[in-house]
């Protein structure tokens, strides 16, 4: 009997420790990914320009790029400047802007990708995805994964504890994302793959279920290896299935009705994951994550990121639109105005204020 298999396209390296960015230089050359040292090193004019001096002494043969923004323009303009050296890499070193950039210019002039983040803001920091600003708003791009991820637990802690929180939001997510996955299996008969669920669901509960806060080590371990999960699910399944279902579709909801007022994408996530918990009537599951999310200093209510109950009303009937053909619970419901605005109200009578 033949023996089946699968490739999956994930890290050669995941190093995650306080300390980790001081040994950078070491554990790429280590691991072959980069023997001569030649790196094109991505940084903000922020946090990644801030630690260009402590880095850059164990990275003597990188060239270093500071890119502007988060835009297409910026990402593409970051590859020309690269083209006319011969590096082994890129390393992204920021925020999640700029190591979209960094993903995006790495493939397209061939290089693989070195992922540094500065905060764990959002899953994006390990998946087959870049998200960028561009003239008809913002676009997803399809690129490899990283080759390698490098997160200094010291470097997250010293980051606003807004990004962790985001995280922490946009993590949890997955419960819910992966349930309506589940349930478009049940009702459309579309195919689940088991690994990348499984991947998922269990970064999410990892989080979920942690007793830590937001200043323990271990909970920040467990924090950034959930989001590279989550993102190398993304990987296994070739889509965001795994991290986006209802969800997400509220978060995309805010920014294109809001787009002045949004709040962290990972904040509007977790908002979006309880809300959509209590809709598919999971309630005990929805008053527990609006007790962990709370715990964590997340919002449960649309009123604790700066929206009516009206305004979030609409974005829950508007939310569909954001992700055409993706079955949620949102769509299997097909919930009208009057409707939501009941559900409402149940809710937060249910996870109470």
């Amino acid at each position: 009997m033949p023996v089946l298999t699968r490739l999956i396209p994930t890290p050669v390296v995941v190093d995650i420790r306080p300390g980790a960015l001081d040994d950078l230089g070491c554990v790429l050359a280590d691991e072959r990914v980069s023997h001569s040292g030649r790196l094109a090193v991505a940084v903000s004019g922020g946090s990644g320009a801030r630690l260009r001096e402590r880095v850059a002494p164990s990275l003597p043969g990188a060239t270093w790029y500071e890119v502007g923004g988060g835009t297409l323009d910026d990402a593409v303009r970051l590859a020309g400047e690269m083209k006319s050296g011969h590096y082994d890499a890129v390393v992204g070193l920021g925020g999640g802007k700029i190591i979209d950039c960094a993903k995006f210019a790495a493939a397209r002039v061939g290089l693989p990708l070195v992922a540094v983040p500065t905060n764990l803001a959002h899953d994006g920091l390990c998946s087959p995805v870049a998200t960028l600003d561009n003239d008809a708003g913002r676009g997803s791009y399809g690129v490899p994964n990283p080759i390698a991820v490098v997160i200094d637990l010291d470097v997250i802690r010293d980051a606003p504890v807004r990004f962790v929180r985001a995280g922490i939001g946009d993590a949890v997510s997955n419960v819910s994302a992966v349930a309506d996955w589940e349930l478009a299996n049940r009702v459309t008969g579309e195919k689940i793959d088991g690994l990348a669920a499984a991947m998922a669901r269990q970064a999410g509960e990892a989080v979920l279920r942690h007793p830590g806060g937001i200043g323990d080590n271990d909970f920040l371990q467990v924090l950034a290896e959930s989001l590279v999960l989550s993102g190398i699910a993304m990987s296994v399944s070739g889509d965001s299935r795994p991290s986006s279902g209802a969800c997400h579709e509220i978060n995309h909801a805010f920014d294109l009705l809001f787009p002045q007022r949004a709040a962290a994408h990972g904040e509007q996530c977790g908002l979006g994951a309880c809300f959509a918990m209590y809709l598919r009537g999971a309630h005990e599951e929805s008053a527990y994550m609006a007790t962990v999310l709370r715990r964590h200093g997340l919002p449960v209510l649309p009123e604790e990121i700066g929206f009516t109950p009206q305004e979030f009303v609409r974005a829950v009937e508007f939310a569909p639109e954001t992700r055409p053909g993706r079955y949620t619970i949102l769509e299997h419901l097909d919930l009208k105005t009057e409707q939501i605005k009941d559900i409402y109200a149940d809710y937060v009578k249910a996870i109470g204020s």
